[in-house]
């Protein structure tokens, strides 16, 4: 099962018929898939599923139908345990980017990071898992698949948030002010800490 998330609500790629009813069930294969995102934007759905047969065809059956963005961000932890956040259109958020032309995605990852925060010294250590959202730009929606990275940085200046990319604040947060930023973040964020926690 996929969990893609549209304006914060989520959308389920599922191989299973479920019973229950609180959420609309779709067929992946033939829905108008601009139509149900449109309603979600508008609040008039809240949760919905895409039910598609074969698990290892459903994520390449979406991208099919929706044109995707690939991006590359860090979960990055300092000498201390803390982790870095950006602070950008009101809520706290992890450095990502989009990748560019001909670029490996660990070094899009590591780009971002720095471009962003103005944190260096990064080095990755693990790979975790990617979160799927969508969002509209110039009047089209995309679908954003972020491949996320645990790293490290030695880094011990003052971290800078990129202007240009409308970031407020940089911060390195500890395991308890994270729990407070989490309120105010996206679902993607809070996704990727809840299989992180056994760290934090």
């Amino acid at each position: 099962m996929y969990k893609v998330f549209v304006n914060d609500k989520p959308l389920f790629l599922t191989n299973e018929i479920l019973k229950e009813t609180d959420f609309q069930m779709f067929l992946l294969e033939s829905i108008d898939i601009e139509q149900l995102i449109v309603k979600m934007f508008q609040n008039k759905i809240s949760k919905a599923y895409l039910y598609y047969p074969d698990e290892k065809e459903m994520l390449k059956k979406l991208k099919e139908k929706i044109p995707v963005q690939k991006a590359g961000g860090g979960l990055v932890y300092n000498k201390n345990g803390e982790v870095l956040f950006i602070f950008r259109n009101g809520k706290w958020d992890l450095p990502k980017g989009g990748i560019e032309k001909g670029e490996e995605i660990e070094y899009t990852a590591l780009r971002e990071v720095e471009e962003e925060t103005g944190v260096n010294k990064l080095l990755i250590s693990k790979k975790l898992e990617k979160t799927y959202h969508v969002f509209r730009r110039n009047g089209k929606y995309k679908l954003k698949i972020t491949h996320w990275f645990e790293m490290t940085s030695d880094f011990d200046g003052i971290p800078i948030g990129q202007a240009e990319e409308g970031i407020e604040k940089v911060a390195w947060l500890n395991p308890e002010q994270i729990q407070e930023a989490l309120k105010n973040s996206y679902e993607n964020i809070k996704l990727l800490f809840e299989t992180e926690k056994s760290r934090l």
